[in-house]
């Protein structure tokens, strides 16, 4: 394999049975070690929703932990949002949105595997995207009127926090994925349709107050991730670009920096590693993944061709690992897995079979 290409066959679950890839091996828990790490994502089939695990070893391969039924329902097809699953900060849960049913299920994370904890009503019409911090979550709907909903995450589980719940802009459409800042304040909201992004403060209780809602730089604002507490970063998935904001007080938003292009077509997901030296984007319609250098004020593309990595296929999600150590991509058949390297450069290290329909990414 050369430094960019994933190019080892995939790898499938020993539990794969005839006609079902990803049989559910357990409705309460995977049982397969998941230390130093995990990857996850769901199945998102209409007929039953699941969580699959793969362990990470410690040079960064995945091998398959087993799978684990949501208790919910998929829809079997494209969910067009980043975080429809979604690790705590702290690494003791994951959720996953169940949006064929209107539910978000929430798992403790454990030394010896996945424990199923509660599924939950999500307070609206198709779920797509879920956020943790301190001990809140909220999950954006992106049916009937969409909007976001917000919950308290203890050991037993997810519990509806009474009058949480908010619209978005005003001009409403085609919402891509919610997420808290690192101080748990506040709340971030892509809307693909409308150009928008929609920030809401959070105060005590986990009482979202908003939206507050903002013109994007770039068209259909689409990915986003923080870059500290006062820094964040979107793609722009029309304008085939990536653009640098400054998160305020009070749901303030202002550009700083792009939009960047970054040569591709369609960047969507995007994330950056926990040191603030790299941003990540995958493009949709390129089968590739385009890295950037981070600065407090500017942002460049590490390749001149805007070719990080490929990935093959239809990339639709990605997710770091490690510490950053890993980036994971969802290319429409599978996970590659590769390794950071200290430039920013990707070198693939492993590659992973899942179900077309899978959706949503989250490592550790």
């Amino acid at each position: 394999m050369d430094g960019h290409r994933v190019g080892a066959g995939p790898i499938r679950p020993a539990a794969a049975g005839p006609g079902e890839a990803y049989a559910p091996m357990s409705t309460t828990r995977v049982t397969a070690a998941i230390a130093p790490g995990a990857v996850y994502t769901m199945t998102n089939a209409a007929s039953g929703n699941s969580v699959l695990a793969f362990a990470r070893a410690a040079d960064g391969t995945l091998s398959p932990a087993g799978s684990l039924l949501t208790g919910g329902f998929g829809t079997g097809a494209g969910l067009g949002s980043q975080g429809s699953v979604a690790l705590s900060p702290d690494g003791r849960f994951l959720l996953v949105v169940d949006p064929g049913s209107d539910q978000v299920s929430a798992f403790a994370v454990t030394s010896s595997g996945l424990q199923l904890l509660n599924t939950a009503g999500s307070g609206g019409r198709l779920p797509i995207s879920v956020t943790a911090c301190g001990g809140f979550a909220y999950v954006l709907h992106a049916g009937d009127t969409p909007g976001i909903a917000g919950f308290t995450l203890t050991a037993t589980g997810l519990a509806p926090i009474a009058g949480s719940a908010r619209t978005l802009g005003p001009s409403a459409a085609g919402p891509a994925e919610v997420q808290f800042g690192p101080a748990c304040d506040t709340l971030v909201v892509t809307e693909k349709a409308s150009n928008t992004i929609d920030t809401y403060t959070v105060g005590p209780g986990g009482m979202a107050s908003g939206p507050f809602p903002h013109p994007s730089v770039g068209v259909e604002p689409f990915g986003s991730a923080f870059n500290g507490a006062t820094r964040l970063v979107v793609t722009d998935a029309v304008t085939n670009a990536v653009t640098l904001y400054a998160v305020g007080p009070n749901g303030s938003l202002q550009a700083l920096f792009g939009p960047v292009p970054d040569l591709q077509v369609a960047p969507c997901w995007l994330v950056v590693t926990p040191d603030g030296r790299f941003a990540y984007a995958a493009n949709t319609g390129s089968g590739t993944i385009s890295g950037f250098a981070l600065e407090t004020f500017r942002m460049t593309l590490l390749d001149a061709n805007g070719v990080t990595a490929v990935v093959g296929g239809v990339p639709t999600d990605l997710a770091l690992g490690g510490g950053g150590a890993f980036l994971y991509g969802l290319n429409g058949n599978g996970i590659a897995g590769f390794q950071v390297q200290p430039n920013g450069a990707l070198k693939g290290v492993t590659f992973v079979a899942v179900p077309p329909t899978a959706q949503g990414l989250a490592a550790s």
